[in-house]
């Protein structure tokens, strides 16, 4: 078995099909989260103690050193859609990068990974890929060789996009196109990012190097809901919504992440008002030996729960009378 890597944020969407990819590849694996008890299923992702979960929070170093404990290599993926409490964009993507980094670089890891986000500049729009920038920098500060990871918004079947607007579309009569739904996006599946996860960590030709992480698809925001609406065949009205307007609705989700995680945010507006897109030369998947899975042959798979019958409508129907 290979040597250990300890993965930041591995109870999460990516971070789990992390911690798989990393397992089938020989890694041990440590899984550091801030609420241990996410992670209890993690441990069946590998071979009997192959993959360990521990407690750590990315803003407290003591925790982050103690996680990185005879480590080899790294993995961060800690990061947050939305700002809530204490988990803010700049204390988490920024602070909490470079604590990792730093903590990673006294521990003498020879391998890191820092999962960024496709559109993270120092004057992007919105705070996030601000933050996600700060992050990139302090990472390199401290591990000049690290490896970093943009990818577009990522599907897969827990993924905070088609699920988030299939949800809203199986109770609302209409799907707000923010700005119209102009905004392009190059989705890319989960499952593609943890294998260039796993091949980052495993080869050191990839050091210092940045990948911008995409399907092989790209779309406008309308068609991925036109496309989301066909997979759980339902029809409500996608009504444009100029950004000035969207940015009242955002202003109203600001005051609910005080409560809950909230539909949209004002930072989410702005983010929606640049496209999302690899930029053209940039490295990516298949630099990496990584085959783009395609939009079509996933969403399927785990939206069915959204239609009408639930998953298994199409199955139902067509079983005769009275069986």
């Amino acid at each position: 078995m290979q040597g250990l890597v300890t993965v930041f944020g591995g109870s999460g969407f990516i971070g789990a099909q992390a911690v798989r990819a990393l397992a089938k590849r020989g890694f041990r694996v440590r899984a550091a989260m801030r609420r241990p008890g996410r992670g209890y299923r993690l441990r069946m992702l590998g071979d009997v103690g192959q993959i360990e979960v521990v407690q750590a929070n990315a803003r407290n170093p003591a925790s982050v050193q103690r996680a990185l404990d005879g480590a080899q290599a790294c993995v961060n993926l800690v990061g947050v859609l939305s700002e809530q409490g204490r988990q803010r964009f700049q204390s988490v993507h920024g602070m909490g990068a470079r604590n990792i980094a730093e903590a990673a670089a006294k521990a003498g890891v020879t391998r890191f990974v820092q999962v960024s986000a496709l559109g993270a500049a120092p004057d992007a729009l919105s705070k996030y890929a601000r933050s996600k920038a700060e992050g990139e920098a302090a990472v390199r500060e401290s591990l000049p060789r690290a490896v970093i990871l943009r990818p577009s918004i990522v599907f897969g079947p827990e993924d905070d996009f088609f699920n988030r607007f299939a949800r809203m579309a199986a109770v609302s009569p209409v799907l707000p196109l923010i700005g119209g739904g102009h905004t392009l996006f190059q989705p890319v599946f989960v499952g593609d990012v943890a294998a260039a996860i796993a091949q980052c960590v495993a080869d050191p030709a990839t050091d210092g190097q940045t990948f911008e992480l995409g399907g092989p698809g790209v779309y406008s925001f309308e068609a991925l809901m036109r496309l989301m609406l066909d997979v759980i065949e339902r029809r409500p009205l996608l009504l444009p919504i100029p950004f000035a307007m969207a940015n009242l609705i955002g202003m109203a989700g600001d005051l609910q992440a005080m409560l809950m995680a909230p539909i949209l945010t004002t930072d989410q507006v702005a983010a929606l008002r640049s496209d999302n897109v690899v930029s053209p030369g940039a490295a990516g998947l298949k630099a990496l030996g990584v085959t783009p899975t395609t939009l079509e042959a996933i969403l399927p798979t785990y939206l069915g729960r959204y239609r009408k019958g639930g998953q298994y409508a199409d199955l139902v129907e067509s079983l005769p009378i009275g069986a």
